[in-house]
């Protein structure tokens, strides 16, 4: 492709029954006028005088279809049709729904209570009446997805979307004592590691798994194969990095020197992981591989933050005070 293909063309526009004309030329917009021509009145000829409604101020084509066809859009964050909870909120607030996505939030935030008295409020929404798909919601988070975490202390008000995005927010504005994270650069550097690794190799796979094994129309093999695979791979990956198989250290967590300290990285892998029993496609005697992994989901699951963080006030059935949203 040669070049300056995409280059527009100088256009010229002519004025109506005047002489004086501007060129227009390729963006940026730039109007340069021609030389003035005279202007016939009678037997005289009198010099053109460009006047304001003599100069035709052009956009290029293009641009002028663009600004006409476009709907016109709102900058606020929320609109009539959000709910009054969530418009209404002051600092921290959380709309979620006790998933394993949503339940890496909810733990993380009742962690930060108990250290440091943390405070938010809660809206609970039900994924499957597809309120996350609404405008109102969307506003928050283009994704359409659960938890959508909001910071109304900021001005705008600012809204986080991902679970690790979110996780690593809260840790930034919460944890100022390195209790969840870490102030070694090292360390650091292994906790966005393992974040990362459950976040886009870890948890795609295994909701893959109950995606087709629990919810598809159609029980389809290969794919069922695949995914429980992967999963069980990515779990021999987390065997490998507790058990110390390669550095001779056996650890309770996965970032940290010596056994570990329980972290983000812990918090948000351990809300999937617990439930890889979920649909019945991974068995008992598959979990047999991964000794370590199941000793750690079990060490995590005793902490009270995390028995609260998946518990009652999360669940729609126990706190209705707190769901927005149409009900199925």
């Amino acid at each position: 492709m040669r070049a300056g293909i995409f280059q527009l063309r100088p256009r010229l526009l002519l004025a109506p029954r005047h002489c004086c004309d501007l060129l227009v030329t390729s963006r940026p917009l730039v109007l340069q006028a021609l030389p003035r021509c005279p202007r016939q009145t009678g037997s005289a000829a009198v010099p053109s005088r460009p006047t304001t409604s003599a100069i035709h101020l052009a956009t290029p084509p293009r641009s002028r279809g663009i600004r006409n066809i476009l709907p016109k859009m709102s900058n606020q964050l929320y609109v009539d049709e959000t709910p009054e909870p969530v418009k209404s909120a002051k600092g921290l607030h959380l709309i979620t729904q006790s998933t394993p996505n949503g339940q890496k939030v909810q733990i993380f935030l009742e962690e930060l209570k108990d250290v440091y008295g943390t405070e938010w409020t809660t809206s609970l929404i039900n994924i499957g009446t597809n309120e996350q798909k609404k405008d109102w919601f969307l506003r928050l988070n283009p994704n359409g997805r659960i938890p959508v975490l909001i910071d109304n202390s900021q001005s705008p008000p600012h809204p986080v979307m991902e679970t690790s995005a979110e996780l690593l927010y809260l840790l930034e504005r919460e944890d100022k004592n390195h209790v969840f994270g870490f102030a070694d650069p090292l360390e650091q550097s292994q906790c966005l590691q393992w974040l990362f690794f459950w976040h886009g190799s870890g948890a795609p796979y295994l909701g893959q798994v109950n995606h087709f094994y629990k919810f598809a129309p159609e029980m389809i093999r290969y794919p069922q194969e695949r995914f429980k695979n992967e999963t069980l791979r990515v779990f021999g990956v987390i065997e490998i990095r507790l058990s110390g198989k390669y550095t001779g250290q056996p650890r309770h967590y996965l970032v940290g020197k010596g056994v570990g300290t329980y972290s983000v990285a812990d918090i948000g892998t351990w809300s999937w992981v617990k439930g890889w029993g979920f649909t019945g496609a991974i068995s008992d005697e598959d979990m047999k591989a991964f000794p370590h992994l199941l000793e750690w989901i079990d060490r995590i699951a005793q902490r009270p933050a995390v028995i609260r963080g998946i518990g009652d006030d999360y669940n729609v059935q126990k706190r209705p005070d707190l769901y927005i949203g149409e009900k199925k």
